[in-house]
């Protein structure tokens, strides 16, 4: 990667942390970004490298700061982008907020993190679970305990030696957000689905989990599955916990996991789907007096599932007023400081239909119709369901003391960007 130095600038450009790592440029080069990021922001041409000389700055803004990485090599640019956006992750886990003032208020601590995250311009640990074993908020504990832990130094950086729980537990979640655009003729316009799978791990010692999913490659290099149903995965990122050589070589997802809440893999599947929750709106004008809806919702997935939680989004005219609703079942309330009508529905069974009626005055100067009115937006939830098909076929956990582990899986499906459009 090659960084030399890391600056963390507010918006003036102003240095309010600084590191150097390689001792390879002058420090003060930095004075050059502000301007030449001014100049691009008058031209319209902003780019997240800038390139002054023989050296290049690449750098990331979060809320009223810019982190910036200086480089003379030819650096790998995609590693620095993710170290800088690690140390963001860094922050925010030490002190909830990042801007100026946390940075002033912290600035002996984010020192000793950018000497621990980074060890002449190549990232080193940059786990913050193992981070917080040895540099705290009361600062560092080196003095106290002056070998690191042994995850510093280990192959497994993401996990500590030694765990030790009572009740052996793993808890795996798989969550699908569906991401849906229809048109107003009820074409659908972008489906997909984005899936990732969740874990939470209690486990004492060392142990190595084995996944197994329903996956088409692996079903089909193994001539396994029969009539299963199998899924084709896309986009699939790991946690860098996976052994990534086996995964290519068997798919066989294989790891040391680390310890509590993280994030095993995401995936997305650009798949027809179709609508699990479907909406049908009747608007009625009448000449400059009122407005009526009539919204007709429907679940379109298995009887034996339930939406929980849904949440109908219907925009209304800006200058609507005196609401009145009649639904058949959940409660409705209009929202002003949305422009919109929020339909609530607690539960929602597969293969039913449920309709609302909403009736509002509108003032009589207002305009006629206006040109392009919002889409519908759904919220929703379902429990015990995947619309991918996505199966959990085994968990073994294997651990050298042999020790009985409880894995549970559940599965979530809910709504991601999921609009429809309106006549």
């Amino acid at each position: 990667m090659s960084a030399s130095a890391v600056y963390i600038l507010d918006m003036k450009g102003k240095v309010l942390i600084c590191r150097n790592y390689r001792g390879d440029i002058d420090m003060s080069v930095i004075d050059k970004f502000m301007p030449m990021i001014m100049d691009m922001e008058d031209e319209g041409q902003l780019s997240p490298i800038v390139q002054h000389g023989d050296i290049a700055f690449i750098y990331i803004k979060y809320n009223n700061l810019y982190l910036v990485a200086s480089s003379k090599k030819n650096a790998n640019v995609a590693l620095v982008f993710s170290f800088l956006h690690k140390c963001v992750q860094i922050f925010l886990e030490y002190f909830k907020e990042l801007e100026e003032e946390s940075i002033r208020d912290n600035f002996v601590l984010i020192y000793e993190l950018l000497d621990e995250v980074m060890d002449f311009g190549f990232p080193q640990t940059t786990d913050s679970k193992i981070l917080q074993e040895y540099i705290t908020q009361e600062g560092h504990k080196m003095e106290i305990a002056p070998r690191p832990p042994m995850a510093v130094t280990n192959a497994v950086s993401w996990r500590s030696e030694g765990l030790k729980y009572r009740k052996n537990e793993v808890f795996l979640d798989v969550i699908e957000s569906v991401n849906l655009l229809v048109s107003a003729n009820g074409n659908v316009l972008r489906s997909e689905i984005v899936g990732a799978i969740k874990m939470r791990v209690y486990l004492s010692g060392m142990p190595e989990l084995r996944l197994g999913l329903n996956d088409k490659v692996l079903f089909e290099s193994t001539g396994k599955g029969g009539k299963s149903k199998s899924v084709d995965l896309e986009d699939t990122k790991f946690h860098q916990c996976v052994r990534l050589s086996r995964f290519e070589n068997d798919r066989t997802i294989s790891f040391v996991p680390p310890d509590g809440e993280f994030e095993l893999m995401s995936y997305r599947l650009n798949t027809h789907v179709k609508p699990l929750i479907w909406v049908e709106s009747v608007i009625e004008r009448h000449a400059h007096s009122r407005v009526e809806y009539m919204i007709k919702a429907k679940s379109q997935f298995k009887r034996r599932s339930t939406a929980n939680n849904v949440e109908i989004v219907i925009p209304v005219p800006p200058d609507a007023d005196s609401p009145k609703f009649k639904t058949t079942v959940g409660s409705c309330k209009y929202a002003p400081e949305m422009n919109a009508v929020l339909w609530t529905i607690k539960s929602f069974p597969g293969g039913k239909e449920y309709l609302m009626r909403a009736h509002f005055g509108l003032p009589s100067v207002e305009n006629e119709d206006q040109e392009g009115r919002p889409p519908i937006s759904i919220k929703f939830e379902i429990p015990y369901f995947t619309v991918s098909g996505i199966q959990v076929r085994y968990l073994k956990i294997i651990e050298k003391s042999g020790y009985q582990a409880l894995p549970w899986v559940r599965y979530i499906t809910q709504n991601g960007d999921y609009q429809l459009r309106t006549s």
